[in-house]
């Protein structure tokens, strides 16, 4: 045998114990070149093919061949083996046990102003009111002349609107939805009205934009006792406790008699000296109310002399702010996650 026909031996018995130790397709690649790349060892012996002797060279061309053949088989099975690997192996990192349970996402905490929301609709719900609701663009007869705000009424001025049209604009309060449910519905009526209203207004207790519950209930024989009673367990399930109360009268074009609900400070409880929420009065304001005006109710297609009923009027921010012990309302509106949460 002669030494090239040798060395085909070695090479391939050479290959055969490389192949046995690969374990990638980076090292099966690097193989391959090492055998049948441009400078490879198997490559450089088919060159070399030339320098054997004559009678030589058809066996070892058929050996040289056959090595290369086998060669390249092996390495295509072994390509396929290593990938069905990977793929396994991929498919087993990514796979989704879809009987364990969702890692999910951590739950947030509802806005201080959501939740009093919330809390003030489920007081009035349980009294056995609905909820209504109307858009925020409204037109000047509902925002305005419907609740007895005539042309020139100077209680207008109060209002600090903002006009989208001529006679279009941000409403100023939920009271349209009284007279817009009256049309719908007639009487008797017993509605809470949630919802965003908007006014020229910016200060540590104001804001351009703000929430506000309105309610309306309306039947026969109410009274003004009817009022009392019902904001009075209002008042005292909101702080979750009984408070005192008092009612001063005042003046809403919608209403007549008009009043306004104070509740004894919640933050200083009765001691006002130095308590700055309540500026040492002892007293919070806390919502206007009133006997529905009868051009309010004919407005809404109700008859004044067969129905009566009272309505009111509160900041949902407010409240909150009372609620939560806030001297001011606005960081519930600058989006400062650590104080809305608490820091957690």
């Amino acid at each position: 045998m002669s030494d090239m026909l040798r060395d085909v031996e070695r090479m391939e018995a050479a290959f055969a114990e490389t192949m046995e130790k690969v374990r990638s397709l980076g090292d099966l690649e690097a193989l391959r070149l090492e055998y049948l790349g441009k400078k490879g060892a198997l490559t450089g012996l088919l060159r070399l093919l030339g320098q054997a002797a004559p009678e030589e060279r058809p066996a070892l061309g058929q050996a040289v061949n056959r090595l290369r053949d086998a060669c390249e088989e092996s390495l295509k099975v072994r390509a396929a083996e290593l990938r069905e690997q990977e793929e396994e192996a991929a498919e087993a990192r990514d796979r989704v046990d879809v009987s364990l349970p969702g890692c999910g996402r951590p739950y947030g905490r509802p806005h201080p102003v959501v939740q009093t929301f919330q809390e003030i609709l489920d007081i009035f719900v349980s009294l056995g009111f609905s909820v209504a609701s109307g858009p925020e663009i409204e037109t000047d007869f509902f925002n305005f002349e419907a609740l007895n705000f005539k042309a020139h009424h100077p209680a207008r001025d109060m209002q600090d609107t903002f006009f989208v049209e001529k006679d279009r604009l941000l409403r100023t309060h939920t009271s349209p939805v009284q007279v817009r449910s009256m049309l719908a519905q007639g009487a008797p009526l017993r509605i809470v009205i949630p919802g965003r209203v908007y006014r020229r207004d910016s200060d540590p207790t104001h804001s351009p934009m703000f929430h506000q519950v309105e309610g309306l209930l309306l039947d026969e024989n109410i009274s003004v006792a009817d009022l009392k009673g019902c904001l009075q367990a209002f008042v005292d399930a909101i702080f979750g406790r009984p408070l005192r109360s008092r009612f001063r009268g005042s003046y809403f074009p919608f209403t007549e008699p008009s009043l306004e609900m104070d509740v004894e400070c919640v933050v200083c409880a009765g001691n006002p000296a130095g308590c700055r929420v309540c500026k040492g009065t002892g007293w919070l304001e806390i919502l206007g109310a009133g006997m529905v005006h009868p051009n309010v109710l004919r407005s809404g297609g109700v008859d004044p002399e067969r129905y009566g009923g009272f309505a009111w009027g509160m900041g949902v921010d407010r409240v909150a702010m009372l609620k939560y012990g806030l001297s001011d309302l606005r960081p519930l509106f600058e989006g400062d996650l650590a104080y809305l949460t608490g820091g957690n």
